[in-house]
């Protein structure tokens, strides 16, 4: 995976030292559940971070070039589902892509998208509180000095609008693929480690039938022009680098 994080890395370095200071760019790393793909865009995230520092002698080491904003604070409220006209469905669902707010997301990217100017003020994202199992709104904050935004999710190259249309304001679209059974013997470990599931049983039960659910129509309706293809492999590189990130009440990276 290493060598991977820095052919990345140094793709996106290179591109930032291109990119007109009015403008950002915008990377949307997806993938299936269990893919790593919250592990590689947090990665990917710090060492950037890393890099501009090394490179701007004096910088704040508070001062950040790059944001990650992953997808999990774009999940419907519980009492969104509650709300819906099948509420356990939904709830049972949870992580499916009509459990989420794409319309938000993409508003979220269009205002990210924006030119940056002297009065371009910080932008908000919601986050995702794991111990009430709900969205935090306006928890991540964007700074106008963060200039490469890493965003993060299942469903960020699935070629059905909203996603799509977000995906069009992307410079990089970025896809984990790992096979299924690995993504599953990574799930059943999760859910377990963080009490979705009482035991392996339940577990796989909910892999079934949610996460491979899902991964299948993130596969099959993938947009076919993404920038990189990312293999995902059994490896102690692909574990979360922020404890947490991947032990949402839905699947994650």
């Amino acid at each position: 995976m290493e060598e991977q994080v820095n052919r990345l890395v140094a793709k996106l370095w290179e591109k930032y030292e291109k990119t007109p200071r009015s403008r950002r760019l915008l990377i949307a790393v997806s993938g299936i559940p269990g893919s790593g793909k919250t592990t590689l865009a947090a990665k990917v995230t710090s060492r950037i971070n890393a890099l501009y520092h090394d490179q701007s002698p004096g910088t704040s080491c508070g001062n950040a070039i790059a944001a990650f904003v992953p997808l999990d604070g774009y999940h419907l409220s519980r009492a969104q589902l509650d709300a819906m006209p099948d509420p356990v469905n939904a709830h049972d669902r949870r992580g499916a892509a009509f459990t989420f707010d794409g319309k938000g997301f993409l508003e979220l990217v269009k205002e990210l998208r924006k030119p940056l100017a002297p009065e371009t003020k910080t932008v908000w994202a919601p986050s995702f509180d794991h111990k009430v199992k709900d969205p935090v709104e306006g928890d991540i904050g964007v700074s106008p000095g963060m200039r490469i935004i890493v965003f993060e999710g299942n469903y960020l190259s699935l070629n059905k609008p909203p996603w799509s249309d977000a995906a069009a304001m992307m410079d990089e679209l970025w896809f984990v693929e790992v096979d299924f059974d690995t993504a599953r013997e990574r799930l059943v470990k999760r859910h377990v480690k963080a009490g979705i599931a009482t035991d392996e049983e339940a577990a796989h039960k909910r892999v079934t039938e949610n996460d491979m659910v899902n991964g299948k129509e993130i596969v099959d309706d993938r947009i076919p022009e993404v920038h990189e293809v990312i293999v995902s492999k059994e490896d102690e590189a692909w574990t979360p680098e922020r404890q947490g990130m991947e032990t949402a009440t839905a699947p994650g990276g």
